[in-house]
């Protein structure tokens, strides 16, 4: 019997000791961490194709997500990396992103600390990797402060499939990186695409530039970008811009310019079906010029307040002749932290378009976030929400 205790008292210890060494050796060489935010809240829209709308939504201030991100350690400073992001509606539960299960972002690659990173997969193009910092739509608003349509891609409303992607180190403040997407096509250069960015942080000032091409954006489902994620379909896409933000203690003021043209644009993601110019015209091209000026200031270490304003340059080419309409965009936002993890904000958005007229939708407002396009040239929106993060 003593036998059998001792015994069974050896196994367990060593058993123990095993799983212990297993288990401090996966710890040192691993990590796997789940995440999420969850953002939900009831906008009032006050006229959305003619009349006034009140509608619980979800991700505005942030998308609502949950994901998946680890590392293993690989010896020398190098890493292997993976992410993996699930886009979804908290008001109905439906997937994001076209309906794919890891819309927002699906990569693999490696790490080096001396060398940077290089990932492999659904990815940010440089534009939202750097430019997007310095506009308060990337930074602290999200998307109801959006450029018109978010033609320049700032608040990501699409990805790069079949990425490529490589980010420097950080070099006395300086921090480049750049992408490629291939087009998965026989045809090389059908719906592919190309980024480049940077940025140069010292103290409290953030400096950034970043510079986006794609071919037939939105044609085909196995392209760079699909049409379920493209701002506008076109035979081609061209976005460049550069920004600054600055921080005065507790506040931040920023500036940003970008400009973006689409070639031949058939469509909008926006705007579904919704012809972008009237029966017999056709578009040659559109082009906008974002000017943005945006402000925060944190009042307390639990409220910030924060304002943006943007006026866009649409040029308008079409067999009709070209026009320029001119988009007045205002924002407003407070945000009050409940905990480290949780915060609730109220936050409007006001568009008014102003100048020559297209003939076409584009004449009317359009807040990105609303459920539709004003039947007239003015929009607001009015967003309350909780956002609670894991």
């Amino acid at each position: 019997m003593n036998r059998q205790v001792l015994a069974l008292a050896v196994s367990t210890a060593v058993s123990t000791a095993v799983s212990a060494a297993f288990s401090a050796a996966a710890s040192a060489q691993t990590s796997v961490t789940l995440y999420g935010v969850l953002d939900e809240g009831v906008n009032y829209t006050n006229n959305a194709g003619r009349g006034h709308v009140y509608e619980l939504s979800s991700g505005y201030a942030q998308g609502s997500r949950w994901g998946l991100k680890g590392n293993e350690e690989l010896g020398g400073g190098l890493k292997a990396i993976f992410q993996l992001e699930n886009g979804f509606d908290v008001s109905s539960g439906r997937l994001n992103q076209g309906g794919r299960l890891f819309g927002r972002q699906a990569f693999v690659g490696l790490s080096a600390q001396r060398y940077g990173v290089l990932t492999f997969g659904r990815q940010y193009d440089s534009v939202v990797d750097y430019l997007a910092q310095t506009t308060a739509n990337g930074n602290w608003a999200g998307s109801l402060f959006s450029h018109p349509y978010d033609n320049d891609n700032t608040d990501n409303s699409f990805r790069l499939d079949n990425t490529v992607k490589y980010t420097s180190p950080s070099i006395s403040g300086f921090q480049f990186g750049g992408t490629y997407s291939f087009s998965n096509a026989t045809n090389f250069g059908n719906n592919r695409a190309y980024s480049l960015g940077g940025q140069y942080a010292y103290g409290g000032l953030l400096v950034t530039a970043a510079y986006l091409r794609a071919n037939n954006p939105g044609n085909g489902e196995n392209g760079a970008i699909t049409a379920n994620d493209a701002s506008f379909v076109a035979t081609r896409m061209r976005v460049f811009g550069g920004g600054i933000t600055y921080n005065f203690g507790p506040a931040t003021a920023g500036f940003v310019y970008s400009n973006s043209r689409y070639l031949n644009p058939t469509g909008n993601g926006y705007l579904g079906t919704a012809p972008l110019v009237p029966p017999g015209v056709l578009l040659n091209s559109l082009k906008y010029q974002n000017f943005e000026l945006n402000g925060k200031y944190q009042i307390s270490p639990m409220l910030f307040v924060g304002a943006q304003f943007v006026y866009t340059i649409e040029n308008y080419d079409a067999s009709s002749g070209g026009v320029k309409p001119k988009i007045h965009s205002f924002g407003l936002m407070a945000d009050y932290n409940l905990s480290k993890r949780t915060d609730v904000y109220i936050q409007g958005e006001y568009q008014q378009v102003a100048g020559d007229s297209t003939y076409s939708i584009l004449d009317e407002a359009f807040i990105p976030g609303a459920q539709a396009p004003s039947s007239t040239s003015k929009q607001v929106v009015v967003r309350a929400a909780i956002r609670h993060k894991f």
